[in-house]
């Protein structure tokens, strides 16, 4: 199967130049030799075949031989999460949501949150690789970490729900991730929002889901709701 390269800014060019450290992995690591196949990927929909033209460890050059470009899926998902202290399950999270196909992904500080800054070069990189790993073409949008009170009047109610812990009604996320274009689903804090901020969701128009019996962690629950979407669209 054909390497892939991230090109984040190739949209219709006959050629393409790695930059020097992807050149040098290509050609000292791989082996790249010219006329070998390869793919390309711009994270917004654009694969394109190509083969090498000049197997240069400093600037390897590839040539586009069959450009395409993919449709986004019909529905949109969004993941809105508190990040967890451990910053390793969320560069998981990113990981395996970016595999799974996520379009979006909100970090939230909320009242509980025990991580309280963020930076994302590292999780953009986490996405990039697995974008080419997984063969998905759209690489998910990652938003910075975002206070919970002013990240709620962003939400479109009809379409976003909250699965928190305490006690009350709550529908299964599987009867109501189908019913729109787009779902936004909010995950909390390993400490859970605070009933407060589960009254504030549920001000805003936000309506209350579960995702099973079980108790789960931040990371596995962000998880199982975006899969648990694609599950019921895809049926």
């Amino acid at each position: 199967m054909p390497h892939t390269f991230f090109a984040p800014d190739l949209t219709t060019a006959p050629t393409h130049t790695l930059p020097e450290d992807e050149s040098k992995h290509a050609v000292r690591v791989l082996r790249l030799t010219e006329g070998d196949a390869v793919v390309l990927v711009n994270g917004q929909g654009g694969v394109f075949g190509a083969e090498v033209a000049e197997a240069n460890p400093k600037r390897c050059q590839l040539r586009i031989v069959q450009p395409r470009q993919m449709a986004r899926r019909p529905y949109h998902v969004h993941l809105a999460v508190a990040p967890t202290k451990n910053l390793d399950r969320m560069e998981w999270l990113v990981e395996k949501a970016t595999e799974v196909g996520v379009d979006q992904i909100t970090f939230l500080r909320c009242a509980r949150s025990e991580r309280r800054e963020l930076k994302l070069e590292r999780l953009e990189k986490i996405a990039v690789s697995a974008l080419k790993q997984s063969g998905q073409a759209w690489l998910p949008q990652l938003t910075e970490l975002t206070d919970f009170g002013r990240f709620l009047p962003t939400v479109t109610p009809e379409t976003t729900f909250i699965a928190h812990l305490e006690d009350g009604e709550r529908t299964p996320l599987a009867r109501v991730a189908g019913l729109a274009t787009g779902c936004c689903i909010l995950i909390g804090p390993e400490g859970d929002f605070t009933p407060q901020e589960i009254e504030a969701a549920f001000a805003c128009g936000v309506r209350p889901v579960t995702l099973g019996a079980s108790r789960l962690r931040t990371e596995t629950a962000a998880l199982a709701a975006v899969h648990t979407v694609h599950v019921v669209r895809e049926l």
